[in-house]
């Protein structure tokens, strides 16, 4: 079919609001997927993995970058504390589990009913490629800006002062 229609129903506008931003994002994830042509595996594995070659490629660098590959690398965590705190468990409990299996070289995951890490492929748990690239994107972005403030406050403070 061409089109479809979809009748929602609720108890009041909030409701039926929300049911449709809920229905709109289903739809808008099936669609990336679809045009992306691939997934990645959700339940914060990729943070974690992630996090995990962050770490590995700060031994091979040197002097202050080091600084901004390890706070990119910490901000990375964020996705899956936030997940297991959501999920009613201790965030620091799941962080130090889903980093002791990701050494092991295995691609884990946050199970939010269990509380245990798990591999998000043979439970059927992706994410976007797409939202996971803007993720990246986005975050260097800020950060670049962030910096840059940073840099502008201290010239303006300097000048100040000379």
């Amino acid at each position: 079919p061409q089109s479809v229609t979809i009748l929602m129903k609720g108890p009041n506008k909030h409701t039926l609001n929300q049911i449709k931003d809920a229905v709109r994002d289903g739809l808008r994830a099936v669609k990336n997927a679809i045009e992306d042509g691939c997934v990645v595996p959700g339940a914060g594995a990729f943070e974690v993995a992630a996090h995990a070659a962050l770490k590995k490629y700060l031994e091979t660098v040197k002097g202050r970058a080091r600084l901004g590959i390890q706070a990119y690398a910490d901000g990375m965590l964020v996705i899956p504390k936030v997940l297991a705190q959501n999920a009613g468990h201790d965030p620091q409990d799941m962080m130090v589990k889903l980093l002791e299996e990701c050494a092991n070289g295995q691609q884990v995951g946050l199970d939010c009913e269990s509380g245990e890490p798990c591999v998000p492929v043979t439970q059927g748990i992706y994410d976007n490629y797409r939202v996971k690239k803007q993720m990246i994107n986005s975050c260097t972005v800020i950060a670049s800006n962030l910096l840059l403030v940073d840099e502008i406050m201290r010239a303006g403070l300097s000048s100040l002062k000379g």
